[in-house]
């Protein structure tokens, strides 16, 4: 390696360990959201499965409070670490596939300075160690493709593996797998080999406990999320909400190197065949399905992880080995420059407003509701009033309100969901004790009260009405409702829908 290639090479290293540095400060103060505090409540009682997702978004949050106890930050750091993997694995992937250190080094930056890698591991969900993972199969694909040998073949198996043990969208890479296999000539020799097999069983051994869990739950976990987009309820009115997401969590200038890249690769014959076919498979197999999904259900922005890496390969390769046209070329520079600068400000800017709501002054906006702002002041509120009224327990009605409440309130006080018990099914049965006696209900208010509470208990009295705030803002409003002879079992065990 030559001087300027490791200049670059020290140089994309530092920013990278930068931008991780920076979502460790942000993290760190930022409140958690309410989806982050259920999973945390996952990682205090491990199983092979859960009933939203697979297990490995408990695992990182397990690893991570280790490392900096049940805090903010002890709930995303191992995430926000596992960005430098990812690093690493998009890096050797475009170098690979295309060839250069600056391929490589741009692939690595642009990747980071994305909203679904720079938020995506701050947050952390299921996406995060899938985007992590579908980086590691894209890599060892690519390992496959250089070295030729089989054995690598057991390595794209162990991260198709863990990319399932993430989200069960992972399951497309098989697909698309064997789309690339077929496609280049040169490879349909591996149809004929054991090699793509074992692999294959690797990811399978890797994935059992999951189907084992769901083979003891009713196949829940399979059935609410393989059923969320049903074919007769046709609303492609979400189809238009698709592309601006994802401009967003691209962050725009990424977004068009990403679409020239992928453009590039189609028609202007960019790289070798099998390279530009590996990006090609790995991202139109799943980017084809939400497509579909969404003529039927709305898809987040945050589904599209694991086609980040090919795609994020492809704009890297529009930026370094396309000859472009003088005003196309013009643009990919321009996008190139200001890739990084913009996608730090958006974060930067998203972080603040999530904070504080000084951007929006003090409006409502997409954040409002999912990052616990106020959570800690609301929590001790709630507290003093279970400690004057005597209550043994805490009951919510939404798993994000019980998450939030078990997460903020002092640890080993009694929290339970009073419903949709089969999400809390891993932990352990609550002290029937902790429920004969007075309890309180933390509820957002709503017209009317809480006729179920009513049926449940001889006597519901609302002791006070409590406000989360941003800055001025008020969010929501609590009722904080004292329960008082419990006519029967206190928890709605009703099965879900999925088992019924």
């Amino acid at each position: 390696m030559g001087g300027a290639d490791a200049r670059i090479v020290r140089n994309t290293a530092l920013v990278i360990v930068a931008l991780v540095g920076l979502r460790l400060v942000a993290a760190a103060f930022t409140p958690i959201t309410f989806d982050e505090a259920y999973y945390w409540m996952w990682s205090k009682n491990l199983a092979g499965g859960y009933y939203d997702h697979p297990p490995m978004v408990a695992y990182v949050i397990r690893a991570g409070t280790m490392i900096a106890g049940d805090t903010e930050l002890g709930v995303r750091v191992f995430s926000i670490l596992l960005a430098l993997p990812m690093s690493y694995a998009i890096y050797r992937s475009a170098a690979i596939l295309f060839g250069g250190v600056r391929v490589a080094a741009t692939s690595a930056i642009l990747l980071n300075v994305t909203m679904m890698a720079s938020v995506g591991t701050l947050i952390v969900t299921p996406d995060a160690p899938l985007l992590v993972a579908s980086s590691f199969v894209l890599f060892f694909l690519a390992k496959v493709l250089e070295t030729g040998r089989g054995v690598w073949w057991l390595a794209v198996g162990a991260a198709v593996g863990a990319a399932l043990l993430s989200k069960y969208t992972a399951m497309f890479f098989g697909a698309a797998i064997l789309i690339w296999l077929a496609a280049v000539p040169k490879l349909r020799r591996w149809f004929l080999s054991p090699w793509p097999y074992l692999g294959g069983l690797v990811a399978f051994a890797l994935f059992s406990p999951v189907i084992l869990w769901n083979a003891d739950h009713q196949w829940v976990s399979f059935v609410k999320q393989l059923g969320r987009a049903k074919i007769e309820d046709f609303r492609p009115v979400f189809i238009a909400e698709l592309i601006p997401t994802q401009i967003a969590f691209a962050t725009p200038l990424v977004f068009i190197l990403g679409a020239m890249g992928l453009h590039a690769l189609t028609w202007r014959r960019a790289g070798a065949l099998a390279s530009r076919l590996l990006i090609k498979t790995l991202f139109w197999t799943i980017v084809v399905y939400f497509v579909w999904h969404s003529l039927h259900a709305r898809v987040e922005a945050n589904w599209f992880a694991p086609v980040y890496p090919p795609f994020i390969v492809a704009a890297a390769a529009a930026a370094n080995l396309v000859p472009w046209q003088p005003r196309a070329r013009r643009l990919v520079d321009f996008c190139l420059r200001w890739a990084a600068p913009v996608g730090i400000v958006m974060f930067a800017a998203l972080i603040v407003q999530a904070n504080t709501g000084w951007l929006s002054g003090y409006r409502r906006d997409a954040t409002v509701r999912s990052v616990g702002v106020g959570w800690r002041e609301l929590a001790a509120e709630i507290e003093a009033a279970r400690v004057r009224s005597g209550a043994t327990c805490v009951l919510a009605q939404d798993y994000g309100t019980t998450g939030w409440l078990a997460f903020y309130l002092p640890r080993g006080t009694c929290v339970l969901q009073q419903n949709q018990r089969i999400r809390w099914v891993n932990m352990p049965e609550p002290d029937p004790k902790l429920l004969a006696g007075k309890l309180i209900s933390v509820d957002e208010l709503r017209p009317g009260g809480h006729t179920a509470l009513d049926e449940l208990f001889a006597k519901v009295t609302q002791i006070a009405q409590l406000q989360r705030k941003r800055g001025p803002l008020v969010i929501e409003t609590y009722g904080i409702d004292l329960l008082e002879g419990a006519k029967g079992d206190v928890l709605d065990r009703s099965p879900p829908p999925e088992a019924r």
